[in-house]
């Protein structure tokens, strides 16, 4: 079910993160990003369909196989965002294209509008900017973000009594992805546990953002990018169902493409990452 992939760890002075790598060591550079609670099996139907590319699939901290961040620390877009940095000046790279679905996508954006002198392409499946909130409501975001945290100590993990039961309730989730897709996130993201099994991303990353971007500044950070961009919209995903988002669209610097599915349209079947593939195979390798 998997496709062939080289697994290497990438040390960073305060984590320790595990890749997934396709395609040839002399392909063009790309680093995919994948969304909250995933990992990078999200890109493994994708990835062989994309040719020409060294596709570095990382699993981003608190996620996968990666490490978890230090106690008192937090899993801010920021943060993710030096990650990502980082791991590409320990695989050499000084320019590099992004790939990003979903929160991979956000702090792709990010990263190509904060250092766009480094990035070449940006190449994103239904995400491009996180949920926003105006100067009014920080505050009171800030005081459920604090008290959630203080919480948390409190809350304990599901534990299923097989791989099975976990695959079954995750494709129902949050975000509902096919039977293959949960199986293939699943295949990375349990571990084995006392009495059963459990998904081993870190609890903090379900807490509540103590601070979010207003709508200015996500769109400023789209109109800073000075590379060429590509998203992939779910007919059925995220973004569609935000107005706000939908009426700006138009006016931003990209090319969009619309196509039938989820959110995870390139992940709960084949034919959904082909699709995926022929919208970004010619964009990835244009030089």
């Amino acid at each position: 079910m998997s496709a062939f992939a080289q697994e290497i760890r990438i040390q960073l002075p305060h984590i320790d993160l595990a890749a997934r790598v396709y395609g040839p060591e002399d392909g063009q550079p790309v680093l995919a990003l994948h969304g909250w609670l995933d990992n990078s099996m999200t890109f493994d139907l994708l990835a062989p369909k994309l040719q020409g590319l060294r596709i570095v699939a990382i699993d981003m901290a608190g996620h996968g196989h990666s490490g978890h961040r230090a106690p008192g620390a937090g899993y801010q877009l920021w943060d993710y965002a030096l990650d990502a940095l980082m791991a590409t000046q320990q695989l050499g790279w000084e320019k590099f294209s992004l790939l990003g679905h979903s929160l991979g996508g956000i702090i792709s954006v990010l990263i190509a509008g904060a250092v766009p002198e480094r990035i070449e392409r940006v190449a994103l499946i239904d995400g491009l900017v996180p949920d926003t909130g105006e100067a009014d409501k920080a505050p009171k975001k800030l005081g459920e973000a604090l008290l959630a945290h203080i919480s948390l100590a409190e809350k304990k993990k599901t534990i299923y009594e097989s791989v099975e039961q976990a695959v079954q309730v995750r494709m129902r989730g949050f975000m509902p992805v096919s039977q293959l897709a949960s199986e293939l996130l699943a295949q990375r993201g349990l571990s084995p546990v006392a009495g059963g099994y459990c998904w081993s991303t870190d609890s903090r990353l379900t807490l509540p953002s103590p601070l979010r971007l207003t709508m200015a500044h996500a769109v400023a950070f789209v109109r800073a990018v000075q590379c060429p961009m590509s998203l992939v919209l779910a007919e059925e995903g995220v973004l569609t169902v935000e107005p706000d988002f939908m009426k700006i669209l138009s006016s931003l610097p990209l090319d969009v493409q619309r196509l039938a599915g989820g959110h995870h349209l390139h992940l709960d079947d084949e034919q959904g990452a082909q699709a995926v593939a022929d919208c970004f195979q010619t964009f990835l390798t244009a030089r």
